[in-house]
């Protein structure tokens, strides 16, 4: 599927999220220098200084019966694709839809469903300085030391994406699961999710986080993860 137009391109927004309008064709673009009030999970503000992340929106048409939180995932394996086309470093992905490169975040993806759709957000960290960055984040540029160039990552993530995309639809995450689960960042890892405690088994293939609790294993939907580092 090939995703990226029609396509938006804002100096300066709100949060590319707000500007999707879901009466586009599936595959509507919004991309942004800078947002005054970007979000990730749970209400979360992401921010960066004007021109330095690769900060975009996509509007996706979903069947109505089909996990639309679970392209959050799928998003996150086109960006770890992406990151390791144009930069040749491994990513990996953090359940439920954190990018991860030599241990430190540095991409988030976000779906929201609206009117029918889900306008999926994806933010990655490009060119910011140490000193922009949020505790324990990083960037492409802190990572290799060197400048990227946005609009090269941008189509390696829409080409990506466009190809993960159908392959969600026509199979779930069974579709993407080779992307996936190679790239299981709390795998074994201790972790903490919604209070309960244990080590990481592996990312579901129905999206959900499975954690090894006492003799048994716990399977938990959604939550904020805290793992031992």
């Amino acid at each position: 599927m090939t995703l990226g137009r029609p396509r938006l391109d804002v100096e300066s927004c709100e949060s590319t999220q707000a500007l999707v309008d879901t009466a586009l064709p599936e595959g509507a673009l919004v991309v942004a220098d800078h947002q005054t009030a970007g979000r990730g999970r749970l209400g979360r503000s992401w921010e960066a200084p004007p021109g330095t992340a690769l900060l975009c929106s996509i509007l996706l048409e979903p069947p109505a019966d089909r996990a639309a939180p679970q392209l959050s995932l799928v998003a996150g394996v086109a960006v770890a694709d992406a990151i390791e086309q144009v930069v040749g470093l491994a990513a990996q992905l953090k359940w439920p839809n954190d990018v991860m490169l030599r241990r430190r975040k540095v991409a988030g993806c976000l779906a929201e469903a609206r009117d029918g759709a889900v306008v999926l957000g994806i933010g990655v960290n490009l060119n910011q300085t140490g000193d922009q960055l949020p505790e324990r984040a990083g960037s492409l540029r802190t990572l290799t030391g060197r400048d990227w160039d946005r609009e090269e990552l941008l189509a390696w993530l829409l080409d990506d994406l466009g190809r993960r995309y159908a392959d969600w639809l026509d199979n779930g995450l069974d579709g993407v699961y080779d992307g996936l689960a190679p790239r299981d960042f709390l795998r074994g890892r201790r972790v903490t999710v919604n209070g309960t405690s244990g080590t990481a088994v592996k990312i579901a293939r129905d999206g959900r986080l499975e954690i090894a609790v006492g003799d048994g294993v716990v399977r938990v939907d959604s939550g904020e993860v805290a793992y031992e580092r």
